[in-house]
């Protein structure tokens, strides 16, 4: 198996974390800063309905699944420009693992 060069691999999960924070902090302002300023929010209505009770209902749900599919992009593209691949990681592990 190919050794990983401690800088660029250092470099991966910083990019890596970072990314999960960035994530972390809109699940947090979705989840719950809606919440703490639903007064302020009362005014404000999306689809016929209060935006806090929106957000509450289906926003978040929503902005989750989108988040998602984000994380998988950007993912996939992060471990593209360091190297990582899905074929090689399948190529070698072959015939060391069993397939449930």
């Amino acid at each position: 198996m190919k050794q990983i060069d401690k800088k660029v691999a250092d470099s991966y999960f910083r990019e890596r974390v970072r990314l999960i924070v960035i994530f972390l902090i809109i699940w947090f302002i979705v989840s719950f800063g809606v919440v703490m300023f639903a007064e302020s929010f009362k005014a404000m209505t999306f689809n016929g309905f209060p935006f806090h009770y929106f957000m509450g209902a289906q926003g978040a749900v929503v902005t989750f699944i989108i988040l998602l599919f984000i994380n998988a992009k950007v993912s996939d593209s992060i471990d593209k420009k360091y190297g990582i691949s899905e074929e090689k990681n399948e190529q070698l592990s072959a015939g060391k693992a069993l397939d449930h």
